[in-house]
């Protein structure tokens, strides 16, 4: 067993829905803590994911939460993704193809102004889209593939990098077998791995390895924070 003995890295919050907590999870590990094993073990992490949330509630509640776990002069970092549960149906609304809980405008809106004042706070930002919802069915598929180009634009023009996941994990055949198999939204440690694979390649380990100016930490991370595709996908 190897023991962390040293947390010099920088402080991440990860900031969603039940997604990003790791629901459905019997390891309890999620995508989040599949990307910080791989890549950033030398980071102290705060999982800020609440099931149900869309990007609207993650906007009201962010600043404090985020604000009460970063230090002045560390290398601050916030992980974003939003969006699955805005393009659910809203509550009432009739069928899976009522009216999204949030309109795709609305979460542009909520996006860009989360970043900006991430930016302003002096936070290094990395958006993740969001995984597809099985028992969304189609018309929550067709959202998704209307809203993430969209956000993908809105943060290339802030300078934020963005993953896209959607198309990826709804075409992976774990992700989906486990989904269904569970709640129809949330899949298992397999899926979890899956998507972590898909971050890890998005470029996350790239960005969370970059030195941020006016940091006090290097941001360097152990040689030995590979991990093989079996851990990921929660097989080892």
């Amino acid at each position: 067993m190897t023991i962390q003995t040293s947390f010099d890295g920088p402080r991440i919050c990860f900031l969603g829905d039940s997604f990003t907590q790791g629901l459905g999870d019997p390891e309890f590990r999620g995508w989040v803590g599949r990307v910080l094993q791989a890549a950033a073990p030398a980071a102290t992490a705060f999982n800020l994911g609440v099931r149900r949330d869309t990007s609207a509630q993650v906007r009201r509640r962010w600043r404090s939460e985020v604000e009460a776990r970063t230090l002045p002069g560390a290398d601050n970092r916030l992980v974003l993704s939003v969006g699955a549960n805005d393009a659910m149906p809203a509550d009432g609304a009739p069928g899976e193809g009522g009216a999204p809980r949030v309109a795709h405008e609305d979460t542009l809106a909520n996006l860009a102004a989360l970043l900006g004042e991430a930016r302003a706070l002096g936070l290094g930002a990395l958006v993740v889209g969001p995984p597809p919802v099985g028992c969304g069915g189609a018309v929550h598929r067709e959202r998704l593939r209307e809203l993430v180009p969209a956000m993908a634009e809105t943060c290339a023009a802030l300078g934020v990098p963005f993953v896209d996941v959607t198309e990826a994990l709804a075409a992976d055949p774990v992700w989906t077998a486990e989904a269904a198999a569970g709640d129809g939204a949330h899949p298992g440690a397999g899926g979890y791995g899956r998507l972590a694979e898909l971050v890890l390649a998005g470029g996350f380990r790239e960005w969370v390895g970059a030195e941020r100016s006016g940091s006090e930490g290097s941001g360097s991370e152990s040689s030995g924070a590979d991990l093989t595709l079996s851990a990921l996908q929660g097989e080892s």
